[in-house]
C-alpha cells in the first residue's frame, strides 16, 4: 500500500468516466493506475517499479495504449469539470492563463535546447490553465523556442480540446503580432498583463500568479522536476497524469 494508490471513491470515478468493462483479468486495472501514478510521483524508471505492482512491461503497455487512445485527455477534462462544479463554478472555463516553464534535461538522449533567458538546458512546457490553476492544455518544445512562437500552436491545441475559452491572460513574453493571429484564427482574446507597480521586489500580479502556482504543483512530482522523457508526447502525458492525480485528490 503506497500513498499514491487510488482510494475506492477515486477509482470508481475513473471507472465511470472511462467506462471500464468488467471482465476477468490477471491484474486489475486499478493496480495498473496505481503503478502509473507511482512512477509520476516518485520519478522512478519503468523497469524499477516495485514488485508489489504488476510487471512493468504490462504497466507500460497500458500507459502507451491509453495515451494513444486519448484516455488521459478524456479523464483530465471530465475531472476538471467535476471539480469546478463541486466548487460552485461552471463546468467549462471561459478564462485561461498562458505561460511556460523551462525544465532541465534528465536524459541526454532526449531532444533539448537552451533557454538563454533562464540559462536552462532542456525543454519548455507551454501550458494554459483555468482560474483555479487546473490544466487545460499543454505542449512541450525544446527550451530555445520563444513563448510567442509556441503560443499559436498551444492555442490550436486548446481549440482541439473544444474548450469554451474566450480570454487568455499572458505575460509580456507574448507581446506583438501573435495576439492578433490567435484572435483571427481561434477567436481567443489574448490579453498581455503588465505590472504597473514600480516597487522593487516580487509583486504577484492578479490572476497571472495562478499559473506560477501550477508550476510549483508540478514540482511535487519527481517525474516532472526534470525532463526524463525521450519524446515530447510522453513529456506532455506525464504533465496530464500529474494534473489528473491532483484533481482526483479534490474529488
Amino acid at each position: 500500500m503506497y500513498s499514491t494508490d487510488l482510494e475506492e471513491t477515486q477509482w470508481q470515478v475513473i471507472k465511470k468516466i472511462l467506462n471500464v468493462q468488467e471482465r476477468k483479468r490477471k491484474y486489475d486495472l486499478r493496480e495498473i493506475w496505481n503503478a502509473i501514478f507511482y512512477v509520476v510521483k516518485t520519478g522512478c524508471q519503468w523497469r524499477m517499479l516495485p514488485s508489489d505492482f504488476a510487471p512493468w512491461e504490462l504497466v507500460y503497455y497500458y500507459y502507451r495504449k491509453w495515451s494513444s487512445w486519448g484516455e488521459f485527455d478524456l479523464l483530465l477534462n471530465n475531472l476538471r469539470e467535476k471539480v469546478r462544479v463541486k466548487m460552485g463554478q461552471k463546468a467549462e472555463a471561459s478564462l485561461g492563463i498562458m505561460d511556460s516553464q523551462s525544465v532541465r534535461w534528465g536524459d541526454n538522449r532526449s531532444l533539448n535546447g537552451i533557454d538563454g533567458n533562464k540559462k536552462v538546458k532542456g525543454v519548455k512546457r507551454h501550458v494554459v490553465v483555468d482560474k483555479n490553476g487546473f490544466l487545460l492544455a499543454v505542449m512541450v518544445t525544446i527550451a530555445c523556442v520563444h513563448d510567442s512562437k509556441a503560443a499559436y500552436l498551444l492555442a490550436r491545441c486548446l481549440r482541439e480540446l473544444s474548450c469554451n475559452i474566450k480570454v487568455i491572460l499572458a505575460d509580456t513574453g507574448y507581446r506583438g503580432e501573435i495576439a492578433e493571429k490567435i484572435k483571427n484564427a481561434f477567436g481567443y482574446i489574448l490579453e498581455v498583463v503588465v505590472s504597473g507597480d514600480k516597487v522593487k521586489g516580487f509583486r504577484p500580479i492578479g490572476k497571472r500568479w495562478i499559473v506560477e502556482r501550477t508550476f510549483s504543483w508540478f514540482d511535487n512530482y519527481r517525474r516532472l522536476c526534470r525532463n526524463y522523457e525521450l519524446t515530447f508526447d510522453s513529456a506532455e502525458e506525464m504533465v496530464k497524469l500529474a494534473s489528473i492525480r491532483m484533481l482526483l485528490n479534490k474529488i
